[in-house]
């Protein structure tokens, strides 16, 4: 996974609005106005010199104000973050089982045209001592084209999750070889305690665009306060033979008479009331969620048991048995087909059945928010 996230351009380009972020945090807490220095120079009946500095006074916290909304900016981002290496990581894991899953039908898939081969070769010689018919020596033949016409239907699938791989970014387990999933199945879901609501990615990005929402309105708020500027200037002025020595103090304040910026607090007030309803539908969908995926889990992993259990999992002797039937005569050769075919069915449900059980199991650790202890390979004792 680490490999992955590295080459992911999703996770480069969320990396650098992270960076922007924490930037535009860094940047939002600095001073609002900087000091203006003036120089003047006059020659006329009265010679002046004169040099000012003034500044805007920030009396109404409008720099508090910007850096609670950017810290809580930034935070958003972080989950944000946090959130698609997450949602990149459920995607690999679930084209992964895909994948494996192609893999395994497509080598169980191989051992079938290997199978329907030796048979259609054993056919032709029982045909010549005439031990069978000629059409049931047309079913083998025909059994054997059925083969091949699925066995590249398995092949055109396995390639075709190998290209999901390689879309997220993985280019070693896309083109080379891949890591298969676990022989046993994954742990019970109730050995895994879910992570409080609050913790989880979404909902912490949903909290801190509220926070960012509701820092958003005290600084539309501020921003309708005027602030005063306070100007120092001094110099010198010459008037004939006398010369003075000048020292002025001003204050300017600007008057919100065109623009009250009242629109801007009533833009920023509905924002917020947006992102409070954002986090209660977060919340409702993050519950819904947790629970939908932790029972669909505990019937596929109940089910992909109880085959693993049963003679519906031995492909291999039932093949076996099969084979030994039709030799000796006890099965006709369309039987032999039949339940032979039927054995195969059976085989690629049970590995689908699997590959789902393991999906399924992904999205309950997403949806309980456990999916990074489980990459991390935390003891399940951490997860309590």
């Amino acid at each position: 996974m680490r490999r992955v996230w590295d080459a992911s351009p999703q996770v480069q380009a969320a990396r650098a609005e992270l960076d922007a972020a924490r930037a535009r945090a860094q940047a939002a807490a600095q001073s609002l106005y900087n000091p203006s220095l003036d120089l003047a120079a006059e020659n006329a009946d009265v010679d002046r010199r004169t040099a000012g500095v003034s500044l805007a006074l920030d009396l109404s916290g409008k720099r508090r104000a910007r850096a609670s909304q950017g810290e809580a900016e930034l935070r958003a981002s972080e989950a944000g973050y946090a959130l698609l290496r997450r949602d990149i990581a459920t995607r690999w894991l679930t084209a992964w089982s895909t994948a494996s899953l192609a893999a395994r039908q497509a080598e169980l898939g191989r051992q079938r045209l290997a199978l329907m081969q030796r048979f259609d070769t054993l056919a032709a010689q029982r045909l010549k001592v005439g031990d069978i018919s000629s059409p049931e020596r047309d079913l083998a033949g025909l059994a054997l084209g059925e083969a091949q016409v699925q066995q590249a239907t398995l092949e055109g699938n396995e390639a075709a999750a190998r290209a999901a791989l390689l879309a997220i970014g993985d280019q070693a387990s896309g083109s080379g070889d891949l890591p298969p999933l676990p022989k046993a199945l994954p742990p019970d879901a109730a050995s895994i305690a879910p992570r409080p609501l609050d913790d989880l990615p979404q909902l912490t990005r949903a909290r801190a665009e509220l926070a960012s929402a509701e820092a958003g309105v005290k600084v539309a708020r501020r921003a309708r306060i005027p602030d005063p500027t306070l100007s120092l200037t001094g110099g010198r002025v010459r008037s004939g033979p006398r010369t003075d020595q000048v020292i002025g103090l001003a204050v300017s304040i600007p008057l919100p008479v065109l623009n009250t910026g009242r629109a801007e607090v009533l833009a920023a007030n509905a924002e917020a009331d947006a992102a409070s309803a954002n986090v209660r539908a977060q919340e409702q969908t993050a519950r819904a969620a947790l629970q939908e995926a932790q029972a669909r889990y505990g019937a596929l992993r109940s089910a992909a048991g109880a085959f693993r259990h049963g003679r519906a999992a031995a492909f291999e002797d039932r093949t076996t048995l099969l084979e030994k039937l039709w030799r000796a005569g006890e099965i006709s050769t369309s039987d032999y087909l039949v339940q032979l075919k039927q054995s195969l069915d059976t085989a690629l449900s049970g590995q689908e059945l699997e590959s789902q059980a393991w999906q399924a199991w992904f999205d309950y650790l997403t949806a309980a928010g456990r999916l990074a202890d489980w990459i991390d390979g935390r003891p399940q004792d951490a997860f309590r």
